[in-house]
């Protein structure tokens, strides 16, 4: 949302590479549906596809804003809401260039304003029903997605209706359902509710502690749980994923536009040597700003390593829970098998993303302390 990366590309990939990339992904881009990748999926790191320079090349403005449009770019190919993507793609083309996605990425900018319109009760809705649609099985909740689906085919009164009531009463029909159905009359073992239980105490995911702990409510019963392994393990884990792209989206957004000031204060105080009347403090200032520069880096590439570290602790997870359903043969886990499967593939592309990303601003800091050595004279 992995992708992109959504994540930063390096700078040393050279600035004309950077833009054919753009002009080629908005030229072949007609309707929006059809340029937009999965998240996991649509972000490609340029440092993947592109040889680096073999020498550390000086950081400039020029490559601030080329990895200002290279992320852009990642974010408009995302799976991150609608209104963010659309946004994205109309600053790639406006026609004041680096200027006005400097002022897209700036805070109050047209990224926090595109969020902000996530929030408004039409874009929920929609969002709720997608992802109900997407998590409710017809296996296992036939009347839940059957009702979804025509809400999301329908008007933004039809999709505000199934969120109100619409989504309840499927449910509620979908549960009639398997009770009348002597394959479901059975009793949750105390194992499962163990596990259950587990679930909300230490999961990775909070969205799906939430799950669970909804499951094991005082007053619940075996159904509950049922459900929780027919769709509400699911549910969580489809919430915590898009959680996850957006505080990632979130913080990459801020850190370019920090780095773009950085870089261009940075390259000010450098040119300010040149002629000055004291040039021992012209230095010492200079070489002050490019170690601004790298310390933004370098906290930047630790926050991607970390959150590497938290996207391979769900891809195990989710790997682990693939193989415990595959080899059990207890009908309830088996409605977690696929949902498991393809988590455990999406948060391992995460992992790859956020690796590549730290990479890149491995890249920046290394290139800066070069600088900052550069001004010491």
């Amino acid at each position: 949302m992995k992708r992109i990366s959504v994540k930063g590309s390096g700078v040393s990939r050279q600035r004309w590479v950077t833009q054919a990339l753009a002009v080629s992904l908005l030229a072949g881009g007609g309707s929006l549906a059809g340029t937009v990748s999965a998240f996991a999926e649509a972000r490609v790191p340029i440092s993947v596809t592109v040889h680096q320079r073999s020498e550390q090349a000086p950081l400039t403005v020029a490559d601030a804003a080329a990895e200002a449009r290279a992320y852009v770019t990642s974010l408009a190919k995302s799976y991150l809401p609608a209104e963010i993507r659309v946004s994205a793609w109309n600053v790639l083309r406006n026609s004041r260039g680096d200027e006005a996605i400097a002022e897209w990425l700036t805070p109050g900018g047209g990224y926090d304003y595109a969020k902000q319109r996530t929030r408004e009760a039409r874009s929920r809705n929609k969002a709720f029903c997608e992802r109900v649609a997407r998590t409710h099985t017809m296996a296992f909740s036939p009347e839940v997605h059957i009702a979804a689906e025509r809400a999301l085919k329908g008007t933004a009164a039809d999709q505000a209706a199934f969120v109100k009531t619409g989504y309840a009463q499927a449910q509620q029909r979908d549960r009639e359902t398997r009770e009348a159905d002597a394959e479901h009359q059975r009793e949750v073992t105390a194992s499962e509710r163990d596990f259950v239980r587990a679930r909300a105490e230490q999961d990775p995911g909070e969205q799906v502690q939430v799950a669970a702990q909804w499951a094991l409510r005082v007053g619940s019963t075996d159904a509950d749980i049922e459900e929780f392994f027919g769709y509400g393990w699911a549910n969580g884990a489809a919430l915590d994923l898009e959680a996850y792209r957006m505080r990632m989206a979130d913080a990459e957004t801020a850190r370019h536009h920090t780095l773009s000031r950085l870089i261009k204060e940075a390259a000010a105080a450098e040119e300010a040597i040149r002629g000055a009347a004291d040039a021992a403090k012209a230095r010492a200032d200079a070489e002050r700003a490019w170690q601004s520069v790298a310390e933004h880096a370098d906290a930047a590439q630790k926050a991607w390593l970390a959150e590497q570290a938290a996207a391979t602790a769900q891809a195990e997870h989710w790997k682990n829970i693939a193989k415990a359903s595959q080899e059990t043969a207890d009908k309830l886990w088996k409605n977690i098998t696929e949902p498991a499967e393809a988590n455990q593939e999406t948060w391992a592309k995460e992992q790859a993303e956020a690796a590549e990303t730290a990479k890149s601003w491995k890249d920046i800091f290394d290139r800066a302390r070069d600088s900052e050595n550069r001004v010491k004279g």
